[in-house]
């Protein structure tokens, strides 16, 4: 059991609870009640979270080996121990991978889809490969030819194909890299179908097949390929030269990045010995040494051709729209009369897009602000920006240069925007800008009137499609007043501002939450109604965790919904009896945060972008607002009960990390498969 005791507090250590996450991933993969192709889709997800795991939080653990004491502080673990649990925990889940991998592979085989490698292709299959070879493949290869001096840097994103030729006299032996192109190629090629049957191979098959022709001026007897994968520190060292630019650093950090610190190096188990021992002598390894299958990089499993067969993929879900932005003249006008909520993605984005559209050319409009985290690459919330410049509004955009893996996208669209007339603010020095704001000023009887969205969710089309969120529209003054300061703080860092509806963070985050579960207690021990509901992504803070035990001591029923990392333990006869946590994970990755209060008969409700996580609270911009409306309270109410009452797609989390399934009473409740009806029917009316 991996659960710390700090001061009598017990914590569940946050990397391994975010391993036990990953590992509710891989229960989607092997689940036989998700269509066929989308388990498929599961492994690579399961695949890409674990990169990120080791290129950020297995990087930082090992960055905390340098700190002693301090480390354990942070860790509430010795790191050294820690490392080597995440190793064990990796490992086992590697091989559950595998199995699950094999399993499917025979699935998708009785479904007649055949994942086929080079040595079992039919002549006229080979011949397909080799023209797509020859024509597409061969010239996005650049093959490495390895000395014992040097080794070319591995890429952090890529897997390569180790080759070794054995020549002619035997007693020669020649190594070489070939990074497998899959970031500009399909990691898959679907081959000709035959009768009902459909073949497909991985490109790292069809790079196999022409080994021949890459090497044929060596005159080798054997020539073999193992896959393996290297791992980087994803973190960025950014130096604090005042002299140089924050565009200038972030560059500089990218490059670095490219050439960290290795923390993770996965290989091909039936890799020769001597080529084996090469790569781990050159690249200096040592630790996370992992022995694997045949294919690394295995996130691209997300991208698993579907060969149109819509009984092995997920029924189409098609975003409804929201009933009072159809076929309006003007949809600020009824933002002006009403609150509006948008839920994604059971209802459509393109909403948002709309609104800003019409900001952009409405004479009314003389200002639009806008913080953006992560967009899409070819966004139209940026497009409509433009336009909007274009048209004489004064437009501000607030750009996070520091989004982790979106640094150098962000600087390219901070240029683009800048380019046409969009002042760019680049964030807030030492805090990340996380929260997802808008406001939109328009002039109106000779008074200015703000507009805002307050959301839990990026500006990004495409997440808004595979990410559920929210997103609140307001011109009530008590809110969009508080976000126009908001982004005045951001103009002029020493402007805090008085905030008495919005929860900002860093500013009165800790102080309002503290108060808000100390009240609940309070009211428990009072004899008054006492309940709290949280969805997050991630719950952490030391501090907090702290005050929802005594929360539940005092007779609090506090019901959690975390998706992620849980450090708060369940369950705890004493302590947290009064706790309950559940985790949901389905076809749409679960996003958005709400945090709901009894307040004695008068029931708090807040929708935040932040996580409830030291970074979020005390370094990053995070704004939560309260919901007024009592419409929209109540279809928020109503899906928080689906998600509680999931007997489908949610897991009970505890102190053991064992992942069971809640157990099914009664009626089958998939939260999503509801929350998806309950709009599609309000569309229908």
């Amino acid at each position: 059991m991996s659960i710390q005791s700090i001061e009598n507090k017990l914590l569940q250590n946050r990397e391994l609870s975010w391993l036990s996450f990953n590992e509710r991933v891989l229960q989607e993969a092997i689940d036989p009640k998700n269509p066929l192709i989308e388990r498929v889709r599961f492994l690579g997800i399961f695949s890409n979270n674990r990169d990120e795991f080791f290129r950020v939080r297995v990087a930082s653990v090992r960055r905390m080996l340098q700190l002693g004491k301090k480390a354990r502080q942070q860790l509430y673990d010795d790191p050294e121990e820690l490392l080597d649990r995440i190793s064990k925990k990796v490992i086992a889940q590697e091989s559950k991978f595998l199995e699950t991998y094999s399993l499917l592979v025979n699935e998708l085989a009785k479904a007649d889809i055949h994942l086929i490698n080079e040595k079992v292709l039919t002549e006229e299959q080979k011949q397909f490969a080799l023209k797509y070879f020859k024509e597409t493949v061969r010239p996005a290869l650049v093959p490495i030819m390895l000395s014992k001096k040097s080794l070319p840097d591995l890429t952090d994103k890529s897997s390569y194909l180790a080759v070794k030729m054995i020549m002619q006299n035997e007693s020669e032996v020649k190594y070489s890299l070939i990074e497998v192109p899959s970031a500009i190629l399909p990691r898959f090629l679907v081959l000709p179908q035959v009768g009902t049957s459909r073949y497909v191979m991985f490109l790292d098959d069809v790079i196999r097949l022409g080994l021949s022709q890459i090497f044929k001026i060596f005159p080798y007897k054997k020539i073999e390929a193992c896959a393996v994968r290297m791992t980087r520190d994803a973190e960025l060292d950014i130096d604090e030269d005042i002299d140089e630019s924050m565009m200038e650093k972030l560059s500089k950090g990218i490059h670095k990045r490219r050439k960290a610190q290795p923390v993770r190096f996965v290989y091909d188990k039936k890799i020769s010995t001597d080529l084996l021992d090469y790569l781990k002598k050159t690249l200096k390894l040592s630790g996370n040494i992992i022995p694997s299958g045949r294919y690394h990089n295995l996130r691209d499993f997300m991208k698993f051709p579907d060969f149109g067969l819509k009984k092995h993929t997920f029924p189409k879900w098609t975003p409804s729209r929201h009933t009072e932005l159809i076929n309006k003249p003007s949809l600020l006008g009824v933002i002006e009369k009403q609150d509006i909520m948008l839920n994604y993605p059971f209802q459509s984005f393109s909403h948002t897009i709309d609104i800003l559209r019409e900001a952009a050319i409405d004479p009314a409009v003389t200002e639009i602000k806008i913080n953006m985290y992560r967009v899409a690459e070819n966004s139209n919330i940026v497009n409509a920006l433009i336009n909007a410049s274009k048209n004489g509004k004064k437009v501000t955009a607030v750009m996070e240069l520091r989004a982790r893996f979106d640094e150098e996208h962000n600087m390219l669209l901070s240029r683009k925007l800048k380019d046409n007339g969009v002042r760019v603010i680049f964030g807030v020095e030492g805090l990340k800008v996380h929260c997802k704001l808008i406001v939109i000023a328009r002039k109106k009887r000779n008074q200015m009137q703000y507009i805002a969205h307050v959301g839990t969710g990026n500006f990004h089309e495409g997440t808004a499609k595979a990410y559920t969120d929210i997103s609140i529209w307001t011109a009530n003054p008590k809110i969009s007043k508080e976000v126009y300061k908001v982004f005045d703080f951001f103009r002029k860092n020493y402007i805090r501002g008085t905030y008495r509806q919005l929860i900002v963070s860093p500013f009165n985050v800790r102080r309002k939450l503290s108060d808000l579960i100390d009240k609940e207690a309070s009211n428990a021990k009072a004899g008054k109604p006492a309940y709290i509901i949280l969805k997050l992504n991630n719950l952490v803070d030391e501090d907090l965790i702290e005050r929802l035990y005594k929360a539940s001591i005092a007779g609090v029923k506090i019901q959690m919904i975390i998706r992620g990392i849980c450090s708060l333990v369940p369950g705890v006869k004493g302590l947290s009896e009064n706790i309950q946590v559940i985790s949901i994970l389905d076809r749409y990755l679960e996003h958005s945060r709400v945090l709901v209060f009894a307040n004695g008969d008068n029931e708090l409700m807040y929708i935040s972008s932040a996580d409830w996580m030291g970074r979020n609270l005390d370094r990053r911009v995070e704004v939560a607002t309260p919901i007024l409306d009592v419409d929209i309270k109540n279809e928020i109410r109503a899906t928080l009960e689906f998600q509680l009452k999931d007997n489908q797609k949610a897991r009970v989390i505890d102190g053991k990390q064992q992942n069971k399934y809640v157990v099914q009473n009664g009626l089958k409740i998939r939260s999503q498969k509801k929350t998806y009806e309950m709009f599609a029917e309000k569309m229908q009316g």
